[in-house]
């Protein structure tokens, strides 16, 4: 399956859909909270229909804000909302989007992406080289802990509230059933706090959402080092290793 195309088919009814979770745009204003305030340039990696631009706007309204998506449908979707003139989108791969001309990044907002990239490393490495020394990348996504509880849940969750939902409001389930089969396919949480420290970041922390999210969607918030005080992370044990990446355990 084509994951742009997918999202372009949904794209209508994307909104309507995720409006039927009254926890949706609170816990993306809640990892975009981890955006430094003071932030001047952020990018908003994935930025769908524009909730996690709207997010971030609220955590860093005095920034500039660069929205790159791969679904022309998303974006569209975006683009009809009202934005400010510091707000500004892009029709790209995050791996192909050409940001040539512009200067580093305060932050890195990534919500609902990196699980679904087929090269999920060149990603965090692209994102990496994006942030100034210093920089931030917050990613907020669905990454089940390593408790049987939250891979029940998530399991209960889609097949008997969003893929059922899915196929009424959309008239199609393909998009959905996706879903519940890149979570569970996807990191970990502590095994997504590891592999953003291979990518050579550090002070790395992982957050759990409340309620029935709670081991199922976290905030990853890791920062780009300042190159004079960087090792070479370590290949860590599953809880952490305290090594020079600052890996903690995912809290859950």
């Amino acid at each position: 399956m084509s994951v742009p195309a997918a999202f372009d088919r949904g794209a209508d009814s994307y909104d309507r859909l995720v409006g039927f979770n009254p926890g949706y745009h609170a816990q993306l204003r809640r990892s975009a909270g981890a955006i430094p305030f003071g932030a001047r340039r952020v990018l908003d990696a994935g930025c769908g229909t524009g909730a996690s631009t709207a997010a971030v706007l609220a955590a860093a309204p005095r920034a500039r804000i660069v929205a790159v998506d791969a679904s022309a449908g998303m974006l569209a979707e975006a683009r009809r909302k009202h934005w400010p003139e510091s707000v500004r989108f892009v029709h790209s791969r995050i791996e192909e989007a050409d940001l040539a001309g512009e200067e580093p990044f305060d932050a890195v907002f990534a919500a609902y992406l990196v699980r679904n990239l087929p090269e999920p490393d060149a990603a965090l490495a692209a994102f990496r080289e994006l942030l100034r020394p210093g920089g931030v990348l917050v990613v907020h996504d669905y990454s089940l802990s390593g408790g049987l509880a939250a891979r029940l849940t998530w399991h209960a969750v889609c097949w008997s509230v969003i893929i059922p939902l899915g196929r009424v409001v959309s008239g199609d389930a393909e998009l959905y059933r996706y879903l519940w089969r890149s979570v569970t396919a996807f990191d970990g949480a502590t095994a997504f706090a590891a592999r953003l420290g291979r990518a050579g970041f550090g002070d790395v922390t992982a957050r759990t959402m409340p309620g029935w999210q709670r081991g199922i969607t976290h905030t990853f918030r890791a920062r780009r080092p300042h190159e004079r005080n960087w090792r070479s992370p370590c290949s860590c044990r599953p809880t952490g290793c305290g090594c020079p990446a600052g890996h903690r355990s995912p809290r859950s």
